[in-house]
Parts: structure tokens; sequence; C-alpha cells
């Protein structure tokens, strides 16, 4: 059975609201795991204002650009932090067969299994990453108008969509690798490079960045467009693209795994 774009729309806000009402519930736990989130951003932004502090450039970016692209790259990783966090407990399901329950509903399996959980933290990140924007904006000059409001969305939606792609893709792998939890761990542990211009890293990251484990596409790429309008490389005008495709096919490699799966654990 096929279902159209609004029959999920009005399913997940459904879902959604049940999970933010089970969340605030427990507003203690709420609270601790908002603030820590808070903090973890804070503790990284004071790491990087320090190392300002003694490199005023880093391979010919300025203090105010980098500040953007870390920025950009927090509120590229928001969806995967928000609305992706299932993922860290698809191996856990797998392992017990608990998954089967999943396989029995008249609904699109990872839309079902992805929307039970709404990691309500990542709004804090979200906030934080959304104020360097708008601060390094502000600071670096550059003109607010529509057209370049309308490409700062779209390059942050479709920038969204690579780390989501390898976070999906990593998760999968638990329907083959028992010990997946290392694979999705490594994968995820990449995201932190994705702040930094690509260009800082040696020729040989520069292309594995690009290529192998595509974290330059989350910020360094897309954010050219607005950084550095004059000099935006073709890869640039193609991020949206390759997003879009890693996505797919992540998500085909992910339910091509569900498919597969017997429901008798491992």
């Amino acid at each position: 059975m096929k279902h159209t774009l609004g029959f999920y729309l009005r399913l997940y806000g459904m879902i959604l609201a049940q999970d933010l009402k089970s969340k605030m519930s427990y507003r203690a736990d709420f609270i601790i795991s908002t603030v820590g989130m808070i903090a973890t951003n804070v503790a990284g932004f004071v790491s990087f204002w320090i190392l300002f502090r003694n490199f005023p450039s880093i391979g010919g970016w300025g203090y105010y650009e980098i500040l953007f692209l870390y920025g950009f790259s927090l509120v590229s990783l928001t969806p995967v932090q928000c609305l992706f966090d299932n993922n860290w407990s698809l191996r856990q399901y797998v392992y017990s067969g608990d998954f089967i329950k999943y396989c029995f509903r008249p609904v699109n399996l990872f839309f079902y299994y992805q929307s039970e959980v709404f990691d309500i933290k990542g709004l804090g990140q979200l906030a934080f990453g959304i104020a360097m924007i708008v601060y390094a904006w502000g600071k670096l000059g550059l003109a607010v108008t529509v057209l370049a409001v309308v490409k700062l969305l779209v390059f942050l939606l479709t920038a969204s969509l690579v780390m989501i792609a390898l976070q999906n893709a990593a998760a999968a792998t638990c329907f083959w690798i028992q010990n997946s939890f290392y694979v999705l761990d490594f994968v995820t542990r990449f995201k932190d490079y994705a702040r930094y211009p690509v260009t800082i890293f040696s020729p040989v990251f520069r292309f594995v960045f690009t290529f192998l484990m595509p974290i330059a596409f989350i910020a360094y790429y897309p954010s050219l467009v607005i950084l550095r309008p004059d000099e935006v490389p073709l890869l640039s005008w193609l991020s949206p693209v390759i997003g879009v495709v890693f996505f797919f096919l992540s998500y085909r490699f992910w339910m091509y795994g569900a498919m597969k799966y017997s429901g008798t654990g491992s």
C-alpha cells in the first residue's frame, strides 16, 4: 500500500507529539541532557577560539570565515541528530530480534523506524549553529538578500543529507556485521572534521574527505556558495545533487538490509 507525502507528514506529527510528551514527563532527564548538549557545543567553540588566539588564519581562511563554516556544520548536522538518532539503537533491535515488529506495519519501514525517536537535544545545537552563522555573516559583511537566504537554506538542507546518508549506511551494516557499532562510531567521528576547510588537509585527506568519506560536502563545499561567491568550484554547485544521491543510495542500502532481516536475531 502506497501513501502520499501528506499522509506521512500527518503521521509523523502525531508520532512526534507523543514522543515529546513522553520525554517531557521526565523533565530532569530532559534538562540535564539538553544542558549537556549545549555544554558540548560550548566546549567545542572554546577550543576553536583558543586555536585562533594563536593562529589568526588557517590555510588562507580567517576567523569569521571558519566561524561561519563551524556554524554551518552544526546546523547541517542537526537533522541527523534530531531525526535519525534511532540509528544508534538499530543494532540492538536487530540482535535481539525485536526489529521484526517494524516489518508488519502498512507504512514505509524506514520511516516507521526512524520516526519513533526525535532527539530534542539537537535543537540546542541548532540554535547555537544559527547564532554563529548570523554573527559571522554580519562580521564578514555579507549581503543579506532573498537569494542569499534561499541559497543558504537549500545548501544547508542538502548538506545535511550527506551526514544522514553516512549514518544510515553505517548503521545498516548491523544487518550483516555483529560488531557494527564500531563502524557507526568510526563514521560519526569524522563529522568533527567537517567544520574546517578541506584545503588545510594534505592532498590524501582532501581526496578522502571529498570522494571516500565526503564530509567536505557537509559544510566546506556548500558554504563556499555564500562565503566566496566569486570563486565557487563545480563541486559546490553539485553538492545538493550529491547530497540527494547519497541519501537515496543509503536509503536503498538500509532497506535492502531490512528486507533481508529474518527476525532471528544474531
